[in-house]
């Protein structure tokens, strides 16, 4: 469990009596109480924490195989990539594999109408309350239709702090990586962050 600054949490819940413990098999006298412990505990996993953040590149934990599209590509195709790779956004490059735009699911569904607010349950109100298809509206239409402009990319040796940040600022949950060319280089995800920053702290 990652620590949270909020609430405390971190990858041990530590109780009074395991530091108790722990103190009793140190040798030599140690003038510290539980509490004094845990918040030393507490701030200094903050620290280490904060110091992973910015130590990590975008590039030690982007996805590199990526699954993309095209502008032309239709949104049947899109969908069903999205689908076999069971993954919940995918950008759109052009012919250089410069990226253009992101797809997500959210793109999806406030394009088919879904009420309110484009989320999945507004998708299934649509659904009980006409009783027929809502994905009829973007049916015949492609990623460049759809698709989130301008992209939102990172560089590779963008620090995963900041990218954290621009996940909250922009409500997103992943971020095309581009080289310096300008080309689709990776891709980071929440789950890609949570997984190497857990490994990293654990």
């Amino acid at each position: 469990m990652q620590f949270n600054k909020d609430t405390g949490t971190s990858p041990v819940d530590l109780e009074n009596e395991d530091i108790i413990a722990a103190m009793k098999e140190m040798q030599g006298y140690i003038d510290i109480t539980p509490a004094d412990f845990m918040e030393i505990y507490r701030v200094a996993y903050n620290h280490a924490v904060d110091r992973i953040a910015r130590s990590m590149r975008a590039k030690d934990v982007m996805t590199r195989q990526v699954i993309c599209v095209h502008p032309e590509t239709s949104l049947l195709e899109t969908a069903e990539r999205m689908a076999a790779g069971n993954i919940s956004g995918i950008p759109v490059v052009n012919e250089k594999n410069e990226v253009l735009g992101v797809i997500s699911e959210k793109d999806f569904l406030e394009k088919m109408g879904a009420e309110p607010s484009g989320s999945f349950m507004g998708v299934i109100s649509q659904c009980l309350k006409n009783k027929g298809c809502v994905a009829l509206p973007i049916r015949g239409k492609t990623a460049a239709d759809i698709m989130s402009v301008p992209a939102v990319t990172v560089e590779p040796e963008r620090p995963l702090s900041e990218i954290s940040q621009l996940f909250v600022e922009k409500q997103i949950n992943r971020v095309p990586v581009a080289g310096p060319d300008g080309k689709i280089a990776g891709i980071v995800s929440r789950a890609d962050m949570v997984k190497s920053f857990f490994a990293k702290v654990c």
